[in-house]
C-alpha cells in the first residue's frame, strides 16, 4: 500500500470516529482514535534506519548553536497555544483569553488520547537511551523511556496548528511553519528521533482536521474565534 493509500484509509477511519463533549473527557478518546491503526511502526531498534537517525541526531548536536539549544528548551516547556504567540503577535495572550485557552486546555488532553496508545504499543526508547552522549534539553527520564513514537510536542504542534490555521486563515502558512519549527526542535532537544517527529506531524494533522469537521467540536471552537475576532488578532 502507497503512502497516499495509507493516508486516504486514515482518513476514511477518521470520519467515523465519534467525538467526545468538549466539557467532558478529552474530544477523542484512545479507544475512538486509535493511533496504532493509523501510523506505520518506526524502524526496528539497530536497524540501518534506526542507526541512519541517530547518526542525524549526533550531527544535529554537533553542529546546534546556543541560542538554537534555548529555543528548543523552551519550546519544551510550551505545549499549549502559546507556541503561536511569535506569529500571532503581543495581543495573543492566553490568560487574557479564557475561551481560547479552554480550547488550548483540550486541545493537549486530545493529543495526550491519540498519542497514548501508539507509545505504549511500539515502546520505542528515547535516543537518549540508546546513545547517552546526546545532551539533552531537558533532564532524562529515567530507563526504559520507551515512549519516543510518536512524538506528543509534534503532534500537539500539528493538532493546533491545523485549527489555528482555519482560525486565523490570513496567517496560516506562518502558523503551520511554526508548528514545524516547534516539532523539529525536538531533534535539537535530543529527546526525538526523525521518525517519531514525522508520526506526530501526521497524526497532528489528521485529528486537527477531524476536530474542524465534527458539531461537538464547534461550540468550543466558534468561542475562541468570536475573541479572537475581538481582540483584533482573527480578521
Amino acid at each position: 500500500m502507497t503512502r497516499y493509500s495509507c493516508l486516504a484509509l486514515a482518513a476514511l477511519l477518521l470520519s467515523a470516529a465519534p467525538v467526545m463533549a468538549a466539557d467532558g473527557p478529552p474530544f477523542l478518546a484512545p479507544a475512538q482514535y486509535d493511533s496504532v491503526r493509523l501510523l506505520p511502526p518506526p524502524p526496528a531498534p539497530g536497524s540501518q534506519q534506526a542507526k541512519a537517525e541517530l547518526a542525524e541526531l549526533d550531527r544535529i548536536q554537533a553542529k546546534r548553536t546556543k541560542a538554537e539549544f534555548d529555543a528548543a528548551t523552551r519550546d519544551a516547556h510550551t505545549e499549549t497555544l502559546m507556541m503561536f504567540a511569535p506569529v500571532l503577535g503581543a495581543d495573543f495572550d492566553l490568560e487574557k483569553l479564557p475561551a481560547t485557552a479552554k480550547l488550548s486546555a483540550d486541545l493537549s488532553k486530545t493529543e495526550e488520547a491519540v498519542t497514548k496508545g501508539g507509545k505504549d504499543f511500539f515502546k520505542r526508547s528515547r535516543p537518549y537511551i540508546v546513545d547517552s552522549n546526546l545532551k539533552t534539553c531537558e533532564p532524562p527520564k529515567p530507563a526504559p523511556a520507551q515512549n519516543s513514537y510518536p512524538s506528543g510536542h509534534a503532534t500537539v504542534a500539528f493538532i493546533m496548528g491545523t485549527v489555528m490555521a482555519s482560525a486565523v486563515p490570513d496567517k496560516a502558512q506562518a502558523i503551520l511553519a511554526r508548528s514545524k519549527e516547534f516539532a523539529e526542535n525536538r531533534l535539537d532537544c535530543g529527546v526525538h528521533y526523525r521518525s517519531d517527529i514525522v508520526a506526530g506531524e501526521v497524526l497532528g494533522t489528521l485529528v486537527g482536521s477531524e476536530l474542524l469537521q465534527n458539531a461537538a467540536f464547534k461550540p468550543e471552537y466558534d468561542a475562541a474565534m468570536a475573541e479572537l475576532h475581538a481582540a483584533g488578532i482573527a480578521k
